[in-house]
């Protein structure tokens, strides 16, 4: 008699990325990235299974211990009844103690902030790429747009020589 082997269900959406702040990198310098885990309820999931998330305005705190993530907008499910959350509602993070205790630390004395950069599914799971953050003046914003024109610059120029054409 053969054993029939069991087949394991494979998720469709492994390791996939649903939003990310791209903002985030503009407006702050990112110091150190963690991935945590988000309690969530039911509609929350579908509807973030959905793509429908948005990261901007996003920020996590510390209270009482424990980390949450604020002003993350994930919409009502559309099938949803009664039972469908608030879109905006404070949502607990899952880290360490650890962590928690590292990033308590590190925020209470200078000036950093957590901000997420990005909200992905691992092996079903949703999980938060919080991302440790220092604030950037405007002149060194406008010094990275700086270098990021003038690397785009000589990577065209090297594609041309490369290329033989003068132009």
């Amino acid at each position: 008699m053969a054993k029939k082997a069991k087949k394991k269900k494979a998720a469709v959406d492994n390791n996939s990325t649903l939003a990310t702040n791209r903002r985030a990198r503009h407006d702050y310098t990112i110091l150190d990235t963690l991935e945590c885990g988000m309690v969530l309820v039911g509609t929350e999931i579908k509807s973030m299974r959905e793509g429908k998330i948005s990261l901007a305005d996003a920020f996590a705190t510390i209270d009482d211990g424990e980390v949450y993530i604020r002003n993350l907008h994930i919409p009502e499910y559309s099938q949803g009844s009664w039972t469908n959350h608030s879109p905006k509602r404070t949502r607990k993070l899952l880290l360490h103690r650890r962590e928690i205790d590292k990033l308590m630390g590190q925020v209470r004395d200078g000036n950093k902030t957590l901000i997420p950069l990005k909200v992905y599914l691992k092996d079903g799971r949703a999980k938060c790429e919080l991302g440790l953050a220092k604030g950037k003046q405007d002149y060194d914003k406008r010094e990275a747009i700086k270098r990021r024109d003038q690397d785009r610059d000589i990577t065209r120029e090297l594609g041309r020589r490369v290329k033989g054409i003068n132009a």
